[in-house]
């Protein structure tokens, strides 16, 4: 199951290194640190940051990855959307009236006492 945070997922850096899901962005901050040289010949992908990529298969793999229609799908859903500026623009409503005075219920001297 793809969405498993306990199914393990293979390191893009270190092939022997086996992650479970909910710890895999984790592990891929501190396998970048401590393998420098390995993690400059990757490239990440535009559409998830989990996917790391020899540069020279980026392109490749952006044309083909399944992130990428999420992407396009939330691109189009917003375009679809009105402006926020119409959404405040049309609205009516108001506060309602506060009938609540603070000064005059201090001044009246309410000896009502708080109990916890």
């Amino acid at each position: 199951d793809v969405l498993d945070p306990e199914r393990l997922i293979q390191c893009p850096l270190v092939k022997h290194h086996r992650i479970r899901a909910r710890r895999f962005p984790y592990h891929l901050v501190k396998c970048k640190e401590s393998n420098p040289e390995i993690a400059k010949k990757l490239a990440t992908c535009p559409f998830n940051a989990r996917h790391l990529v020899p540069q020279a298969d980026l392109s490749d793999h952006i044309m083909k990855c399944n992130d990428k229609a999420f992407m396009e799908q939330d691109v189009v859903s917003r375009s679809r959307e009105p402006p926020q500026e119409q959404l405040n623009n049309g609205s009516t409503w108001q506060a309602p009236p506060c009938d609540e005075d603070w000064e005059t219920e201090l001044l009246e001297g309410s000896e009502s006492t708080f109990v916890w």
